[in-house]
């Protein structure tokens, strides 16, 4: 088996610890496979600043194949965060850099090596929903996390991804359960194949069109180092377990599938509360306030 993180990469700058850490969605999710014992790769664009250099040699560390990627003149995306109660609080951006500036366009050759993957995953962050119809005609699976925010739920956004996506992944922990449900059964409606929604300590939900699936968190009993990329990891431990189980573009997921993966999923959340950024690898940043 192998999953291909496609897009964002960024460094996220916590103000509070006054360190740096690699991550992204979709670098998260490969890294996240490739911890659950798959072959995994990213693929998107580097700035060529030392931290650009700082992400690609930490998602390589990790054993996640980086050799297709790309690096363009400019900076690297950065996020400032600081941690309060065990919860991150994102306190602004750069926008991303270079990376979202000038994402991938897939050409015939990148498109040849994307196709070797049994699944390729992209978020809103990463300025893939124009090549999100290339992928899909590839006979890979196609993962998209819509995040949480207002603007990635619109009628016209979700025309644009869920069509071409066979998960998608809402962050739903600010909504109720039918509100989830709803969301969820728009999201198929639209297009979607398999929509998932994570409400937190809630647990999860997932959802085809037919068969509606909910999952219990995993509580952790004691400190919390931080949450950051806990939703990332909650997406590959479910990904990876339907995959282990023979999810493909042409096999639907039965309800043992989903409740299978959405254990997968809380066990890999739980792992992640106890883990320093993203995937660790931080370094001493100057930057100590914002």
């Amino acid at each position: 088996m192998k999953v291909l993180g496609f897009g964002d990469n960024i460094v996220d700058r916590f103000v509070d610890r006054g360190v740096d850490y690699p991550g992204g969605n979709s670098v998260n999710v490969a890294v996240y496979a490739r911890r659950l014992g798959v072959e995994a790769a990213y693929l998107g664009v580097f700035g060529d600043d030392d931290l650009g250099r700082f992400l690609g040699e930490s998602i390589a560390a990790e054993g996640v194949a980086v050799d297709r990627c790309v690096v363009r003149t400019g900076e690297s995306g950065v996020s400032h965060l600081r941690v309060d109660d065990g919860e991150r609080v994102f306190l602004g951006w750069n926008g991303g850099g270079v990376t979202v500036r000038e994402p991938l366009v897939l050409d015939e050759d990148l498109l040849r090596y994307v196709g070797g993957f049994d699944l390729v995953h992209s978020s809103v962050y990463s300025r893939s929903e124009a090549e999100l119809p290339k992928l899909a005609v590839l006979g890979a699976l196609v993962s998209f996390d819509l995040s949480s925010e207002e603007e990635h739920r619109a009628a016209a956004y979700l025309d644009q991804v869920c069509p071409h996506a066979d998960l998608v992944l809402l962050s739903c922990s600010h909504l109720s359960e039918p509100a989830t449900a709803e969301l969820l059964a728009e999201t198929v409606r639209r297009g979607a194949r398999l929509a998932l929604g994570t409400r937190g300590v809630e647990g999860a939900i997932a959802h085809d069109g037919q068969v509606t699936v909910a999952g219990s968190a995993l509580l952790v009993d004691g400190p919390i180092v931080d949450t950051m990329g806990c939703g990332d990891a909650f997406l590959a431990g479910f990904a990876v377990s339907l995959l282990r189980d023979g999810w493909t573009v042409a096999a639907r997921p039965d309800r043992g599938m989903l409740e299978r993966a959405l254990l997968g999923g809380a066990r890999a959340a739980y792992e992640q509360c106890f883990v320093e950024g993203a995937f660790g690898h931080g370094r001493p940043t100057s930057v100590t306030s914002m």
